[in-house]
């Protein structure tokens, strides 16, 4: 199974910058859609942002705030977080949907959740 390792998160003051990443641990074949999602303490696990192949999705609470992208080449997503707000707090979590080889149909693949905290 493909094990998706995030790094970048941390403690930071409210209006700082956080930058999360996301790789596949081996090579895979192709990944086409990866995002980030977040659980905060006493709420359900909910969208972030998404990129897919000629489009970008994001939550309401995080336009103009946060960018994510992709190195296609390297299979890799990355979260640019700005002006990062206390309700930001959460457990940030990868996801991708990686087909592992040429043939077999592609899954959904999380990473272990990297914490993020914003302090007032």
């Amino acid at each position: 199974q493909v094990q998706l390792v995030e790094s970048g998160g941390g403690l930071v003051q409210a209006g700082g910058s956080l930058r999360l990443s996301c790789a596949a641990s081996v090579r895979v074949f192709r990944i086409n859609t990866m995002g980030w999602y977040r659980q905060a303490p006493g709420k359900q696990r909910e969208l972030v942002a998404v990129i897919s192949p000629g489009d970008t999705n994001y939550a309401d609470s995080v336009k103009g705030r946060f960018t994510i992208s992709r190195d296609n080449a390297k299979n890799t997503v990355t979260l640019q977080m700005n002006n990062l707000k206390p309700e930001d707090t959460a457990v940030y979590y990868c996801n991708a949907n990686i087909a592992l080889y040429a043939v077999g149909a592609p899954r959904y693949y999380w990473g272990q959740g990297t914490q993020v905290t914003v302090s007032s």
